[in-house]
């Protein structure tokens, strides 16, 4: 991965420390944020890192360690699935607004897909291992990012539902 991070943190080491330069973060910069206390959302600026990916760029791949989700505020994200028979499979593709990637919050924390930017995608990166710390600490914020995870689990689900469905009504049929 070589995304483009504000302060210069690198993605894969973010299990450590809270970025030097985290951006300040309101309900504006992404409906997921919406709702929140202020504490909540000084809670996500602390673990939050403008981050910016080219098209084709790989953000996560399945197997590797999940610490960390984004926020995408602007492109689109191809959530695929790899098959050894047809290559990657297209589970759903993720558009500004939405959130990527709830591996992190659930323990063994690996991804289960890859995610791949589909075209220049500017996003919120949220340290996982750190937040994961501070909903243990404050359950009230675990509850409302948890509340807000099962909402982005139930629309992932319901993706790989309708591709299956399409896989089975024409088995040689490759999901757009």
């Amino acid at each position: 991965m070589n995304a483009n991070v504000e302060n210069h943190a690198s993605p894969e080491s973010s299990g450590g420390n809270t970025p030097k330069h985290s951006p300040a973060i309101t309900n504006k910069d992404h409906p997921f944020l919406e709702g929140l206390n202020s504490h909540q959302h000084q809670l996500l600026s602390d673990c939050a890192i403008h981050a910016h990916f080219e098209p084709d760029e790989t953000i996560f791949r399945e197997g590797d360690p999940a610490n960390r989700f984004y926020l995408i505020q602007k492109g689109r994200v191809a959530l695929e699935v790899r098959n050894k028979d047809h290559g990657c499979n297209l589970i759903q593709t993720v558009r500004a607004g939405e959130g990527l990637g709830w591996s992190w919050l659930f323990p063994p924390c690996f991804w289960h897909f890859d995610a791949r930017a589909l075209e220049p995608t500017e996003a919120l990166f949220i340290q996982g291992k750190i937040l994961r710390e501070e909903c243990e600490a404050d359950h009230h914020l675990g509850y409302e990012l948890t509340k807000r995870l099962a909402a982005v689990m139930l629309r992932r689900l319901q993706a790989t539902r309708r591709q299956l469905l399409k896989l089975n009504e024409d088995p040689l049929a490759k999901p757009a």
